[in-house]
């Protein structure tokens, strides 16, 4: 198991599915983390990342009851499975506010946290993307931009923010979480793994071990980065 002993992380979506498989994963690993979720719970800290001063009370409250910080992982997203005719504006701006705006707010604040003392080890800033950023899909306009969004987001902060922070994002395929089973795909896909070299969906696990890869020192000399953890149902 990659070490991540004493590690500092922030996971965002961690509530349920990949969020908490990511969470669990780096617990596991020895970091101490801490959750943000837009749900109460005694695990949780409760921040909506598309609100700017959420986002900037909950990482400063975090930094303070961690000690520190050396992670943060914008896992938080929400999808929306409809036509592009009859998808309004304000269907994107929530979108686009939660995946997008939500990843820039929390990297901007952990990117101050970083640069504002010397660092032996670089921070980290680990962004969820989706294959789909890079196949787009039909009736998924809106998600498919802001995935987009946040790989272009990511290449630029790896330049802007290289050496003290390296950012790098991953992109699951498709993966067995509540997400994935409000889909109208989801049985048939789950059933036949269509599509998917492996033949089968992808489990939180697999995109946690990712993400803790990323986060480990092993990871250290790469940056602007997108791994790819869909089972071989994108390749390019």
């Amino acid at each position: 198991m990659t070490t991540l002993a004493g590690l500092k992380a922030i996971v965002t979506g961690a509530g349920k599915g990949i969020g908490a498989g990511i969470l669990k994963r780096l617990r596991e690993g020895g970091a101490s983390a801490i959750g943000f979720d837009t749900q109460p719970s005694d695990d949780m800290m409760v921040c909506d990342v598309s609100d700017e001063s959420a986002v900037e009370r909950a990482v400063a409250q975090s930094i303070a009851k961690l000690g520190g910080l050396d992670v943060v992982v914008n896992n938080a997203g929400i999808m929306l499975e409809q036509p592009f005719i009859h998808t309004s504006a304000a269907d994107f701006d929530r979108i686009i506010a939660v995946n997008l705006r939500g990843t820039f707010l929390i990297a901007r604040e952990a990117a101050r946290h970083f640069l504002s003392a010397p660092r032996q080890t670089p921070g980290k800033i680990i962004n969820i993307a989706s294959e789909l950023a890079h196949l787009g899909r039909a009736d998924y306009a809106p998600y498919c931009a802001s995935k987009g969004g946040v790989i272009s987001l990511t290449r630029s902060l790896a330049h802007e923010l290289a050496p003290i922070v390296l950012v790098n994002a991953v992109a699951p395929g498709p993966t067995d979480t509540e997400m994935l089973q409000s889909e109208r795909q989801y049985h048939t896909l789950k059933a036949t793994g269509d599509g998917i070299a492996l033949r089968r969906l992808g489990h939180p696990t697999d995109i946690a071990g990712a993400v803790a890869f990323l986060a480990s020192s092993d990871a250290n000399f790469i940056t602007g980065s997108v791994l790819d953890v869909n089972g071989g149902a994108a390749m390019y």
